[in-house]
């Protein structure tokens, strides 16, 4: 039977291409959708479940009809090309530039296709605001698509897509009408968690249609069809079938590759009029798809293996003559191998001859099979190749050289690369090509402290981009010889990246080994001063802090514009750190705005920096500006990780604010994301989530998460604080004091009063529980000489609030009932409503234990209704238990996770929204104030109106006035809106 199912000379016969099979249904949703109106298809699934070919199916049918098509793939690398898969599609789409007539917009398409300069018009004016590069880029790409006549783009893969493509998706599918239909396939598991693509499939205009696809694997009757298309339309046995489909779980890749693999090992026999394999119970199916390949690979001619290994190298569809270059081969052996490659079905060649792997996981396995020396060697041919190209891929020639390990070529086409990545908006590739360069390529240490001090790393994703620089640079120490200036760029530089990643005290203490041999009037000198003024890790006394700042020799190097700025900038956040108003006045010389993307950067940091000085401070709405100010500029320059630390540090701003609706989910999003979003955001952002599941009566829960908040150092003060006030409500005074012993030195005694506001009170109730009085006093009585008489609201309220904790201590219940109601006007004006109502409870318990029932149990009453409408239901419902066993009103605690009611008063959202109003902004400028929609803000608005029974904001601003629930008069005009 076997010998009857071979050609003569013992050959089996050779396999057909798979026949399309069980994707009628899909192919057919394809084509209904896009008979409409201009519709985004979203095709997601697994790898191998043949994505790819219903794609290339049903452009082929429209092709047939004469519709037009643009289609690109985004490729697997480290290092996205900007805009790559767009630049691709619309290079194949077009055959005559000049013929497309196109505007003088078309000039802004020049550093991405530079093979077409002379058809192309000028060059335009160049943009140093990068969203308004990006943008016009954008309208260029339109206006080629329009004048095309493209009725459809597609792109594969794009879970693999830069930023800069996701953003133009974004770009086509906002614009009305929307100028092209698009079909985008990817792998949802594969799609990063802070990826725009999540939000082009959940965030589409409402106008917009949207058609999701989600193939599924084929079943046994289907793969009997698909296999048996494969072996010439043979009858396939149900035993096979059955073991196929067992083994590669439907997966239509996986079927042909297993397929295949057996063909190759004659592993295929003709039984009874139909196909089997020889033994099913011995012969083994490689697990996976990439073990299937790759033995397939192992069995072809070395000449060809080399065809693989240049195509697996370039990675994406590459010309015949190119191929050719990098494999070495001459053209006759060469002409032989690449028809076996594709022959073997593992390469293709579309109808504009470029060559690719027909599968990208064809293209991973065979890549990763090359040995690590004829790997670098392919890389460095085909770098050499693409260099004599007229006009050089900066960016594919920076990957190659870096992998082959050729410094200087590498260097100089990165920077190249980089550079071009900012003149087209894209500042997060440019920061990982800087990364990606430093991080794999061992450097000189003159050339990688330059390129380290370029690295934005708050534009870079992932939790951790500062070990592996860390790591070149110590490389560097420990390698190379070094002149002590040298050496101490370098340490300087360790140290940095150490204390920016969050090691403070090991970045503190490379910082000051490298400082004495650094030059006492350069950048460098300058900037080690300020950063070891930062209280930060093990903070010593205020005063050594300031010392840094205070005896910094004078600047006698020039210095360049942007290290000006970045020195700013990182001087106010120390001066604010260390409690001295001066930090104000340096803070206003922080640009509001600025059009360079690096720039851009900085500032972005500054103000979300100050943005947080603020907030503890108690400079409510000097904090929310900055952040506004932070989050507007990391959106227009696409500096996406910023968004992280400026949403943490808003959702510690809406926690003292009691903005607390939706608060949950929005720390929960930060702190669960290991992956994408950084330590110090997912610390704050879990302080917060600890602080709100205290309130609610989950303790445990809250234990851990601010235990999990104190492994960042900002926020391990504030978090050791909410710790031990849980303690204390446990009775646990002893574990109190531990929490706070270690910390009382540094804030108290060290004069750290911008991180006492928590921290005081917590210490002070310690002591007094412990009824040690004097060190309490003590504690008190620094807070209030290190404070003074500054203009900080919060420290000035806490100030407050120790002085009754005291009094209370020492009997003297009214002054302390006084004191607490002093102490939570101080909380509500900034406003703080949960501390203020916390402060009125114990005021109230004050005149309680004084007799005064009449006063006390009203106040406490109301207390705990306002607790329960807030969120803080532990708190409502441990008044509401004392309240019982005294015999007044028992308030109704809800225990679930809904929101609370409120009736008709206004919910703390509303009165924020309405006290903005007060002060004349417009809906537009309260959202942007309050990092909402405009629709958010206009549903609050409509909500306080219906409350206070008024039909316009006027009416609104003066009912919220006239009532005392805002202090002030309108500003200026209100306009309704």
């Amino acid at each position: 039977m076997v010998g009857g199912a071979r050609k003569h000379d013992g050959r089996l016969p050779a396999l057909s291409a798979p026949r399309f099979v069980g994707r009628d249904g899909e192919l057919n949703t394809l084509r209904s959708a896009l008979e409409r109106t201009p519709v985004v298809v979203l095709v997601d699934g697994e790898a191998g479940i043949g994505k790819t070919r219903l794609l290339r199916e049903f452009l082929a049918s429209e092709a047939e009809r004469g519709r037009r098509a643009l289609v690109g793939a985004c490729l697997e690398l480290r290092v996205p090309y900007t805009l790559g898969a767009v630049v691709d599609a619309v290079r194949d789409g077009v055959d005559n530039v000049a013929g497309l007539r196109l505007s003088g917009l078309g000039g802004a398409l020049r550093p991405l296709f530079p093979e077409w300069a002379d058809e192309l018009p000028p060059a335009p004016e160049a943009l140093e605001d990068a969203t308004a590069a990006r943008h016009r880029l954008f309208r260029a790409f339109a206006e080629v698509l329009g004048r095309l006549d493209v009725a459809l783009l597609a792109l594969e893969d794009v879970h693999w897509a830069d930023e800069a493509t996701l953003e133009f998706l974004l770009f086509l599918v906002s614009r009305r009408p929307q100028p092209v239909s698009l079909v985008l396939t990817f792998r949802r598991d594969e799609v990063p968690s802070a990826s725009l693509l999540l939000r082009l499939a959940s965030r589409l205009p409402s106008d917009a249609h949207l058609v999701r696809l989600t193939p599924g694997p084929l079943d046994v009757a289907e793969t009997v069809s698909f296999v048996s298309s494969m072996l010439g339309g043979g009858y396939v046995s149900n035993e096979f079938a059955g073991f196929l489909h067992a083994r590669t779980e439907g997966v239509p890749l996986a079927v042909e590759e297993s397929v295949r693999l057996m063909h190759d090992r004659a592993d295929l026999i003709r039984r009874d009029g139909g196909w089997a394999r020889r033994r099913l119970e011995r012969i083994e199916v490689p697990p996976t798809i990439r073990d299937a390949m790759l033995e397939r690979v192992q069995r072809l001619h070395p000449d060809t293996r080399t065809v693989l290994y240049a195509a697996a190298v370039l990675s994406g569809p590459v010309g015949f003559a190119t191929l050719r270059a990098v494999t070495g081969l001459s053209e006759d052996r060469f002409a032989a191998q690449a028809a076996e490659a594709l022959g073997n079905g593992l390469l293709r060649e579309d109808r504009a001859g470029q060559w690719s792997f027909r599968h990208s996981l064809a293209c991973d396995a065979v890549y990763d099979a090359i040995p690590a020396g004829e790997r670098r060697a392919t890389h460095l041919r085909a770098g050499r190749v693409l260099e004599r190209w007229p006009l050089a891929p900066v960016a594919q020639l920076a990957r190659h050289f870096r992998l082959a390990g050729d410094v200087e070529a590498a260097c100089r086409y990165t920077e190249a690369a980089a550079d071009l990545c900012v003149q087209s908006g894209d500042v997060a590739t440019s920061a990982l090509l800087l990364h990606s360069l430093v991080a794999t390529v061992p450097l000189p240490a003159g050339v990688l402290v330059g390129l380290v001090t370029k690295i934005q790393f708050q534009a870079l994703s992932g939790s951790d981009p500062y070990s592996a620089i860390t790591e070149a640079l110590r490389s560097a120490l420990a390698g190379q010889v070094l002149t002590p200036l040298e050496r101490a760029l370098v340490r300087f530089q360790v140290g940095r990246v150490l204390m920016v990643a969050g090691e403070i005290e090991a970045g503190r203490r490379e910082i000051l080994t490298a400082l004495p041999h650094l030059s006492p009037g350069s950048a460098e000198t300058a900037r080690a001063r300020v950063l070891l003024a930062l209280p930060l890790g093990n903070a010593r006394p205020v005063s050594e802090h300031l010392r840094w700042l205070q005896e910094a020799p004078p600047l006698t190097q020039p210095m360049a514009s942007l290290d000006r700025l970045r020195l700013s900038v990182e001087r106010a956040f120390a001066l604010l750190m260390l409690g001295e108003e001066a930090g104000w006045a340096a803070a206003l010389e922080i640009p509001d705005d600025v059009l360079d993307p690096q720039e851009a950067s900085i500032v972005a940091i500054g103000h979300t920096n100050v943005g947080e000085e603020a907030t503890r401070w108690g400079r409510y709405d000097e904090a929310r500006t900055r952040l506004a100010k932070a989050r507007t500029l990391a959106e227009r320059h696409q500096l996406l990780d910023y968004l992280d630390s400026i949403a943490s540090s808003r959702a510690h701003l809406d926690w003292f604010t009691g903005a607390w609706s939706g608060l949950a989910e929005r720390t929960a999003r930060l702190v669960d994301d290991d992956g994408g979003v950084r330590l110090k955001d997912r610390c704050e952002a879990s302080l917060v989530a600890g602080l709100l599941q205290a309130a609610s009566g989950d303790r445990e829960a809250a234990k851990e998460r601010l235990r999990f908040a104190g492994d960042d150092d900002q926020q391990r003060i504030e978090a050791a604080a909410a710790l031990a006030q849980l303690c204390l409500g446990d009775g646990d005074v002893e574990e109190a004091l531990r929490l706070t012993d270690q910390l009382a030195g540094t804030v108290v005694g060290g004069g750290l009063w911008s991180r006492a506001v928590e921290f005081a009170p917590a210490r002070t109730g310690a002591l007094v529980a412990a009824g040690r009085i004097g060190p309490a006093t003590d504690v008190v009585n620094a807070l209030e000489g290190a404070l003074g008489d500054r203009d900080a609201p919060a420290p000035q309220a806490s100030l407050i609030l120790c002085r009754a904790i005291l009094a209370e201590a020492d009997g003297r219940l009214t002054d302390a009932a006084a004191l607490f109601v002093r102490a939570a006007g101080a909380w509500e004006a900034l406003p703080r409503p949960y501390d203020a109502l916390l402060a009125r409870e114990r005021s109230a318990r004050c005149l309680l234990a004084e007799g005064r029932d009449e006063a006390g149990l009203p106040l406490l009453s109301s207390v705990a209704q306002a607790l329960s409408e807030l969120g803080a239901r532990n708190d409502a419902g441990r008044i509401s238990l004392f309240l019982a066993g005294r015999g007044g009103d028992v308030l109704a605690v809800t225990r679930g996770r809904g929101r609370p009611g409120y009736g008709n008063r206004l919910s703390p959202r509303e009165l924020e929204v309405a006290r903005l109003l007060v002060e004349g902004l417009t809906n537009r400028q309260i959202a942007d104030a309050l990092v909402v929609s405009v629709q958010t803000i206009a549903s609050q608005v409509k909500s306080a109106m219906r409350k206070l029974d008024v039909t316009s904001r006027t009416a609104l601003a003066v009912r919220v006035v006239e009532s005392g629930l805002v202090v002030g008069q309108p500003q200026r005009p209100l306009y309704d809106e």
